[in-house]
C-alpha cells in the first residue's frame, strides 16, 4: 500500500517500468503533500495567543484534513487496483465478433472505474483549495508561504488527476457518459485553478 511505502520505494517503483503506480496514484500523491503542508500550517497556529479568535475554525479544517489525507492515501492504492484490470482487458482477444463484444464491455467497464479514481481525486483537491483558502487568511503568517506550496501541491493533484480522467474518456464507446465524465473535470479545473490562483497571489502579496 502506498501509505505504508518510504518516499523512495514510491519514486523506486514510479520511476520503473511497473505500470503502477502512474500518473494517478502521482496525482493522490501529490494531493497529500499539499494537505500535509496544511496540516502543519493549522498545528502552527492552534496554540499561539496571537491567533486565539481563529483557533476552534482552524482546529475544524484539521479535522477535516485529517480524514482527507487517508483518502488522498487510499486513492493512491485505489488508482493502482482499477488500472491492473484495465491493462489486461486491452489484451483480450479480439479475433471473433463474440471476443469482440466481450472486450468492449470489459473495456467499457473498466474505462469507467479507471476515470471515476481521478474525478475523486480532483474532488479532494477541491475541498483542499477550499481550506487552504481560509488557511491563507488565519494561519500563522510565518508559515503562509506554506500555504502557497500548500496550493501549487494540490493544484498538480488536481490537473493531474484530470489527464487520467482523459485518457480513459479519449476510450470509452458511451460517448455521452464519457462527456459527462469529462465535463465534471473541466469544471472542476476552471474553478480549481481560479481558486488555486487567487490564494497563491494572496499568499505572494503576504510575503513581498
Amino acid at each position: 500500500m502506498i501509505k505504508e511505502q518510504v518516499i523512495q520505494d514510491f519514486l523506486d517503483v514510479l520511476s520503473s517500468k511497473e505500470p503502477v503506480p502512474g500518473g494517478g496514484g502521482a496525482s493522490a500523491l501529490c494531493g497529500a503533500v499539499g494537505n500535509a503542508l496544511g496540516q502543519m500550517v493549522a498545528n502552527l497556529t492552534v496554540g499561539k495567543k496571537k491567533y486565539a479568535e481563529a483557533e476552534p475554525e482552524v482546529k475544524e479544517h484539521l479535522e477535516k484534513m485529517v480524514k482527507l489525507q487517508a483518502e488522498f492515501t487510499a486513492l493512491a492504492d485505489d488508482d493502482a487496483k482499477v488500472f491492473a484490470p484495465l491493462a489486461k482487458a486491452y489484451s483480450l482477444p479480439s479475433e471473433t465478433e463474440e471476443q469482440k463484444a466481450y472486450k468492449a464491455e470489459v473495456m467499457e467497464t473498466n474505462l469507467l472505474a479507471a476515470s471515476a479514481v481521478p474525478l475523486q481525486i480532483m474532488e479532494k483537491s477541491m475541498q483542499m483549495l477550499t481550506i487552504l483558502d481560509r488557511l491563507a487568511d488565519i494561519g500563522s503568517r510565518m508559515a503562509v508561504s506554506d500555504v502557497g506550496v500548500a496550493v501549487q501541491s494540490t493544484r498538480a493533484a488536481l490537473l493531474g488527476a484530470a489527464m487520467n480522467v482523459y485518457i480513459n474518456t479519449k476510450s470509452m464507446k458511451d460517448r455521452n457518459k464519457a462527456e459527462e465524465l469529462n465535463n465534471s473535470a473541466n469544471k472542476m479545473i476552471e474553478e480549481g485553478s481560479r481558486q488555486a490562483d487567487r490564494i497563491y497571489d494572496k499568499v505572494l502579496k503576504a510575503l513581498i
